[in-house]
């Protein structure tokens, strides 16, 4: 009698593992898509200010924006996220994360602060838009001004009104 038929042999053993990896890869994809449909995915993609508020916790971002003064001249896009190819998609697939992580996981601050790339992003789009006007600024070379790339400091409420 021969025993090859209990033996495995490298290459069962190498099938097992593959079919293994296989199943695990096709669940971690299977509930990545689900997470990504359920939380409205596509919508990220898209400069729509509403795909800012599935998040619940942005609701009150969101009102806020709209009844400040850059909502009828900027979406959430254009001062929360760098301009031009690729950076604008890297900065939204590391935003999206985190946003998921942190709702995922209930482990968000409150009140709800940029994280420091988060607030630099804010920045260079504030002196984009202004360049004509940041320009001046640093031209006068006044104490309150010295500085124009912190737009922030004084303009807290620009993008989403009066701070509550």
């Amino acid at each position: 009698m021969s025993d090859d038929h209990t033996t495995p042999t490298p290459r069962h053993g190498s099938r097992r593992l593959l079919v293994v990896a296989a199943v695990l890869l096709g669940v971690a994809f299977g509930a990545a898509a689900n997470t990504f449909r359920y939380a409205e995915g596509w919508a990220y993609l898209s400069n729509d200010p509403k795909a800012c508020v599935n998040c619940h916790v942005m609701r009150e971002q969101y009102e806020a924006w709209q009844g400040g003064s850059h909502h009828h001249v900027a979406t959430c896009n254009d001062c929360h996220v760098p301009q031009g190819f690729p950076w604008k998609w890297i900065a939204k697939a590391d935003a999206g994360f985190r946003h998921s992580k942190a709702f995922t996981l209930q482990d968000w601050n409150e009140p709800i602060r940029m994280i420091p790339r988060s607030r630099a992003n804010v920045l260079d789009n504030c002196v984009r838009c202004h360049a004509e006007l940041t320009d001046q600024m640093g031209a006068h070379g006044d104490a309150a001004h010295r500085d124009p790339a912190d737009c922030i400091r004084c303009h807290a409420d620009v993008g989403h009104g009066p701070p509550r």
